[in-house]
């Protein structure tokens, strides 16, 4: 783990901040407590900085855990951090709420701290450890880690936002930071749209291609890296809190908090660092506008707001603090009366116990970010609220409400909708606030930060890493088939011998491929067909095949087995399928910006990988559901990003099927990168090989990264061959 504070605060002893004596304190963070078990497990390491400044410390084990600390100056911090962290970086990814700060010195020393803590990373990783990185502050040092040491797994999490090209190209080291998140193998974010952002600023300045959540990364050798930019939206510990808030003496303390509050009718809370992207001036408008109106009253509802202090030292925050308080001071001067506060302020932070006193003491919770990666706050209060009470009011630019929907989603901006918001979450109605909060409470228990954590480690090491190269134990197995009297080579084609692109008649074989499959046609023993959903004219036009090359196509439904022509043959009833199926998919995607038809002889397919990630899958819901209703009897397939409809039923599965029978096979090679190729594993037997290209569970017994590898292996197969052939001679 690489982050730039920590797990173990530093508390110093009683001489002092540079004194001999003092002692390390855990952090309370989720992040470290879903992570712990796992770092204990693999013999983790932490790198970070201490949060003592000009101060070196050794590392030492916590708990199970290597702590790894990193020094940082005084003027480290006020250029690396204060300066282009959070007065260059911040603003810019937060819509530039606020102005940011462009210095070439701020800059210079991002560039120096960065290498520091790759260099520490560096050091303590073993060979072929996976290094997870963490947030804006540390975003060159994936790149940095990648050059010094390319037997590294690499994961980075950006928690903020990554904001549209026309905002990020502001930047004058725009390319230096994508170039820097390149260097990982897979960059998590916190929404699709982050996701989609960044891909975008890639293409725009490097060019590099796109497919869905892949980047392709030339490595300056002619060839290229995979890398996948996905989104990964973060969570709590939820069960600690409502453990917590189950606690007699916590809720004892809630209803403590009411009663001094003069037990108003109704509690609304607001707690959030003081940050100029939370919105808390545009909450307390809208509170102060209410009780101007009369639609609300002291007496009745008290608004609770902690501002917890939050880098003080930076102009704009001292600015903000100012601007805050002032609101306060009006509204309580204006509405306060003896015994009741208008709005009850804090500027400092409560430990956890007391946030989730807060949390059961509030009816509303009011969250009215402008900008934020997620807001953990909102899932907190849902956590907590295991009486399935209260009412969470979630500004829709959090990225929090793409998961809590059953939220009173609202626009900060709209002062107006934002009252009337308000003023629904307060009249709403006991059945209708369980009701959500239900809801709310299923989505953050199901997706919790444990789970958060093991999705991300899970695609980074299980998919985003496969690794370059063919592996050893490929070789052997490769050599050992090369042996077999009779060996049938079957191949998908878009994804195995072609890269997956935009447009699908584009695709065409790597370097390579096609000279290593007519290698293969020219050795004794050895026939090569292509197994493609693609309908054959479509898969003849891209791949160009050899006249010897075995064709099918459509899953099986389509077959050139040495002969002149396509062998397929529909009745009236199928075309008639074909119709009605036709006219429901057009209207699907013809209301759907990306989406698009491929027709096939014997069926349609639904593509969606054009399309935002929302919109796909309502899509494929949709087609899914009309299709079934209308046309029962058809065969559906599923496949990366598309949604196949097919009027006669045949898989990969059953194409191998024919191939073997057609060619008398005793073994097969099989290679497929899709879920539909997971058909053609199931059909191998004892003494075949399945090859699985690129991320995913799969039953194949082998696995490599892409085409290009794909390619080497097909080489390696005729080079085996070759030579055993030379034998028998």
């Amino acid at each position: 783990m690489v982050s730039n504070r920590l797990p173990v605060d530093y508390d110093p002893g009683p001489e002092g901040p540079l004194g001999t004596d003092g002692n390390w304190r855990t952090s309370p963070g989720g992040l470290v407590t879903a992570l712990e078990p796992l770092m204990r497990a693999s013999d983790g390491a932490w790198v970070g900085w201490p949060g003592v400044a000009d101060r070196d410390f050794e590392p030492f084990e916590n708990d199970g855990i290597s702590i790894v600390p990193v020094r940082l100056s005084t003027e480290d911090l006020e250029r690396y951090y204060e300066g282009f962290s959070n007065d260059t970086l911040w603003p810019l990814y937060h819509d530039v709420i606020a102005p940011p700060s462009f210095h070439r010195e701020w800059w210079d020393s991002y560039v120096a701290v960065n290498k520091r803590f790759a260099a520490a990373a560096a050091e303590v990783a073993a060979t072929g450890a996976t290094v997870w990185v963490h947030d804006y502050q540390l975003q060159l040092v994936p790149r940095m880690l990648r050059d010094m040491r390319p037997d590294l797994v690499i994961g980075f999490f950006n928690h903020i936002p990554f904001p549209p090209y026309g905002i990020y190209s502001q930047l004058p080291w725009r390319r230096q930071i994508i170039d820097g998140l390149l260097g990982a193998d897979l960059i998590g974010f916190q929404r699709v749209a982050d996701a989609g952002n960044f891909s975008r600023a890639t293409r725009r300045l490097f060019g590099y291609t796109t497919r869905g959540t892949t980047i392709d990364v030339p490595d300056g050798e002619g060839r290229s890296r995979r890398v996948i930019a996905r989104h990964f939206p973060i969570s709590i510990d939820a069960h600690s809190y409502e453990e917590l808030a189950r606690r007699p003496e916590i809720q004892a303390r809630a209803k403590q908090i009411r009663e001094d509050l003069g037990n108003p009718k109704k509690i609304m809370l607001g707690v959030d660092r003081l940050d100029y992207t939370k919105g808390i001036g545009h909450r307390i408008k809208a509170y102060g506008e209410l009780l101007a109106e009369g639609r609300l009253t002291v007496q009745d509802v008290t608004l609770v707001q902690v501002a917890s202090p939050s880098r003080e030292r930076v102009g704009a925050y001292m600015a903000l603090r100012d601007e805050i308080e002032l609101a306060v001071g009006r509204l309580n001067g204006d509405y306060a009366t003896i015994s009741n506060t208008a709005i009850s302020y804090h500027h400092h932070g409560y430990p956890r116990e007391e946030m989730v006193a807060l949390y059961l003491a509030a009816d509303v919770m009011l969250v009215t970010a402008l900008r934020d990666g997620m807001n953990l706050v909102a899932k907190e209060y849902v956590a907590v609220r295991f009486d399935n009470d209260g009412v969470l009011v979630l500004s829709e630019f959090a990225g929090a409400a793409d998961e809590l929907r059953q939220s009173v989603r609202i626009n900060p901006h709209d002062i107006e909708g934002v009252k009337d918001a308000i003023m629904y979450a307060l009249e709403m109605p006991p059945r209708d606030r369980a009701r959500r909060m239900r809801a709310l409470r299923r989505k953050v228990f199901d997706n919790d930060v444990a789970a958060w954590s093991a999705n991300f480690l899970q695609t980074l090491t299980g998919g985003a890493a496969v690794q370059a190269g063919v592996p050893e134990n490929l070789v052997s197995a490769l050599r050992e088939l090369a042996a077999v009297d009779n060996l049938l080579v079957a191949l998908d084609f878009d994804g195995t011998l072609a890269p997956h692109v935009d447009e699908p008649e584009n695709a065409r074989a790597v370097d390579g491929a096609r000279e290593a499959v007519q290698r293969l046609l020219e050795l004794p023993g050895i026939r090569v067909a292509l197994v493609s959903g693609r309908a054959l004219v479509s898969l003849q036009q891209v791949a160009q095949p050899s006249e010897r090359v075995l064709l099918t196509g459509s899953h099986g439904i389509e077959v050139q087995l040495d002969t002149p022509g396509i062998e397929l043959g529909l009745v009236a009833a199928e075309l008639e399928e074909l119709d009605t199926l036709a006219r429901v998919l057009e209207r699907i995607s013809g209301s759907v910006e990306g989406a698009f038809i491929e027709r096939k002889p014997a069926g349609m397919a639904l593509h969606t990988r054009l399309a935002s990630a929302d919109e796909g899958r309502e899509a494929q819901r949709e087609a899914r559901e009309q299709v079934s209703e209308l046309l029962p009897g058809l065969t559906m397939r599923e496949g990366k990003n598309v949604l196949e409809f097919s009027v006669r039923s045949s898989t990969k599965g059953d194409a191998l099927a024919q191939l073997r029978a057609h060619t008398g096979a005793t073994a097969v090679f099989y290679a497929g990168d899709d879920v539909t190729d997971e058909d053609g594993f199931a059909a191998l037997g004892e003494g075949d090989l399945g090859l699985k290209i690129g991320p995913g569970a799969s039953l194949a017994g082998y696995r490599v990264r892409g085409p290009e590898e794909v390619a080497q292996v097909l080489g390696l197969l005729a080079d085996f061959r070759g030579a055993a052939a030379a034998r028998e001679e």
